[in-house]
């Protein structure tokens, strides 16, 4: 059925078309897509039109493009959060209804690089604790994560089957973590992380990285986390002032 004409550029109608398209089921999550010129004589609209309207659902995240194979519905995000938020990896699982679990690979202490320095206000000599864990959701890897916490912090009662450090270090090591400074980045397929998180070579990752304060203003933990970009959205609350 092809596009019905109203006052907006036909590209812009016709990406409302195809998220209605997804929306209802007539294409399915995975699903690929008819080819440019099948879903460009569906539609009504020239070759040039569709592709202006693919490249931004692409942009999206709606839709991906592989080169040589043709054009694939995106799954849905199964995880979502304003990033305004300062929520547990474990949280954001629970919250989705699914079960949150933890493969521990590596931890490890060491003396500080400049940026622990830098990042801890601490000395040459205060030890490092580095921990190396994937985060699962119904036992499927989801978030890569490396956390960096001072060694003095840690409790002597830490223990890699805790789930949530953030918990952790209120209930046990008696230092709340009140705010967090973030920075997001998409990043492409990556040669380590991707493997570990069964990403398909054109899955995306979100890497947020934030350094943790109390409630004294003190930098507590540095963490680095790889998100699936087919998993999770993130999103910002905007207020005019």
């Amino acid at each position: 059925m092809s596009i019905k004409s109203d006052n907006r550029h036909l590209y812009l109608q016709v990406i409302d078309r195809l998220k209605q398209d997804i929306e209802d089921g007539v294409y399915k999550e995975k699903e690929k897509l008819p080819s440019e010129f099948d879903l460009a004589k569906q539609l009504g609209v020239s070759r040039a039109t569709l592709r202006e309207a693919l490249r931004i659902l692409e942009e999206e995240n709606v839709i991906i493009r592989r080169h040589g194979v043709g054009t694939f519905v995106n799954a849905k995000p199964l995880f979502t959060s304003g990033i305004e938020q300062l929520n547990s990896v474990t949280n954001m699982i629970l919250q989705a209804g699914m079960k949150p679990g933890t493969v521990f690979l590596s931890s490890v202490t060491m003396g500080p690089t400049e940026d622990d320095i830098r990042r801890f206000s601490c000395s040459l000599d205060q030890e490092i604790a580095v921990i190396e864990r994937v985060r699962t959701a119904n036992g499927e890897p989801v978030v890569y994560c490396v956390d960096k916490v001072p060694e003095d912090i840690l409790p002597d009662t830490f223990s890699h089957e805790q789930e949530s450090l953030l918990n952790m270090l209120e209930e046990e090591a008696n230092r709340k973590i009140t705010y967090a400074v973030a920075q997001i980045e998409p990043i492409g397929y990556h040669e380590k992380i991707s493997p570990i998180l069964e990403c398909d070579p054109e899955t995306a990752l979100l890497v947020l990285k934030q350094m943790h304060f109390d409630e004294a203003d003190t930098p507590i933990l540095y963490s680095v986390n790889y998100f699936r970009a087919d998993k999770f959205s993130f999103h910002v609350l905007r207020k005019r002032i």
